[in-house]
């Protein structure tokens, strides 16, 4: 080392007297270097800028140096601070990710059955159903719903599930414990009237008007006291109608109510509103106010064709005679859910003769009707309880003299026969005398609607 110092000295001296600064830099260095290595110092740092790299970049940092102590750029700690090189911290470790799960809730399905399917901890689902008003939510699921469920290692971490159309439980998991919240979806409605002719159903019409089958279903409901939209519907019919749409989150949900209807039959034009009172109650009217519904329903079963109609000399196929039928058979499947047509009292609910198992309901003291060749009779079908309008008493059967299964229904006055497809049928209370005016107001705009020219926006989705 000394014969490199000794040349290095030798060829600074024979060096002309005018050279750069850089060259005096660089040569310096070079003595400096070489004086730590011959006296064992300390070795410079790999990722230290020499003093060549400064003043070849141009830099004025200053520099200092002792004897057995290296160089420091002017940005460096004094001397007299302590260092200490710190190797850069390597990736992080990544934690692990959590599972979900989404569960489709089965019949007979508990939120403890299906914890243990996921092997999720029940401590979990105890302190779950510990918090306020949790229980209830809990224990009511639905078949079919969806949850949602956040999770790892065995534990719950989150879980999501649809209370009803406008809220939903959020349950998620905080340093203090684990946290529910019942999130609002508030629920936008949106006024739409739709009209269409009939060409082959009421069904097909409706769909093609851009409504939903529930609402064509509403439709018959509304004017099926005065039409029979199996037998009486014909091509050609006409018809328009104001509902409501329901939309959550910018996003169509369902059809909700018919708020206005017309229906044109055969030439005949039936209309109605939707009031609902300051009672609550919601209800079909005229627009002068009467009731659409009435006592009684002109079929009480949902049939696939009538079999048989109301006559009185028509010939049995079992007994081969002429016999009076005095009622209406409806075909349909054997289990078809038969309804009471009326509010009344079952008076008797048996086996009797042709007509098999047997059913009749009074419903006033002049008005009964005839329920026969069931299969079985509805649970609470008994002698004596008292029936609501609509509500199913028994299922469609062949029991009797029948074949085929049908129900065959009968509808007597003072216990004359009449036929039931063709009876005045008796209408329920008009719009209360308190209401009148606020029907009246309200009602206006819904049936105004209904004679709007159509245009691009009514049929429109």
């Amino acid at each position: 080392m000394a014969l490199i110092l000794h040349r290095a000295l030798n060829q600074l001296s024979g060096l002309p007297r005018r050279v750069s600064a850089a060259f005096w830099l660089q040569s310096g260095a070079c003595a400096v270097v070489a004086w730590t290595l011959l006296h064992g110092g300390t070795a410079v740092a790999p990722a230290a800028r020499t003093v060549a790299d400064n003043a070849s970049a141009g830099s004025m940092e200053a520099t200092s140096s002792a004897p057995g102590m290296p160089a420091h750029p002017a940005s460096a700690p004094p001397p007299s601070s302590s260092m200490q090189l710190v190797a850069p911290p390597g990736p992080a470790a990544e934690q692990p990710a959590l599972s979900t799960t989404d569960v489709i809730v089965t019949p007979n399905d508990t939120l403890d059955h299906i914890f243990r399917r996921l092997k999720l901890n029940l401590a979990d689902l105890a302190s779950l159903r510990s918090l306020p008003g949790m229980r209830a939510h809990l224990d009511s699921l639905r078949p079919g719903e969806s949850l949602h469920f956040t999770h790892k290692d065995g534990a719950l971490f989150g879980l999501e599930c649809r209370l009803n159309e406008s809220q939903t439980l959020k349950v998620s998991r905080e340093p203090s414990g684990l946290k529910a919240d019942v999130l609002q979806n508030p629920l936008e409605t949106r006024s739409r009237t739709v009209r269409g002719v009939i060409d082959h159903s009421l069904f097909e019409a409706v769909a093609a008007a851009g409504a939903n089958d529930q609402t064509a279903v509403a439709l018959a409901d509304i004017f099926g006291w005065d039409i029979d939209f199996v037998l009486d519907v014909r091509p050609g019919d006409a018809f328009v109608l104001t509902y409501d749409q329901i939309w959550r989150d910018g996003a169509y949900l369902k059809d909700g109510p018919i708020q206005a209807a017309a229906f044109v039959n055969h030439g005949r034009e039936f209309r109605a509103v939707r009031y609902t009172d300051p009672e609550g109650g919601s209800h079909y009217y005229t627009p002068e106010g009467r009731s659409l519904h009435k006592a009684f329903l002109r079929a009480p079963v949902d049939f696939t064709r009538v079999s048989s109609r109301f006559n009185s000399a028509r010939w049995h196929p079992i007994l081969n005679r002429i016999r009076a039928h005095q009622g209406v058979d409806y075909a349909a499947p054997l289990g078809t859910p038969v309804r009471a047509a009326g509010d009344g009292r079952i008076r008797f609910a048996g086996r009797k003769g042709g007509y098999g198992n047997l059913v009749e309901i009074e419903h006033s003291s002049s008005v009964m009707t005839v329920y026969g060749h069931l299969s079985r009779f509805a649970k609470e079908t008994r002698v004596g309880t008292h029936v609501t309008q609509g509500k199913v008493i028994a299922y469609v059967g062949m029991t009797g003299l029948a074949t085929g299964p049908h129900l065959h229904y009968e509808y007597r006055v003072n216990g004359v026969f009449k036929n039931p497809q063709t009876v005045i049928l008796p209408g329920a209370a008009p719009i209360d005398a308190r209401w009148r005016v606020d029907f009246l107001a309200r009602s206006a705009p819904l049936l105004a609607s209904l004679d709007a020219q159509p245009g691009p926006m009514l049929v429109s989705r």
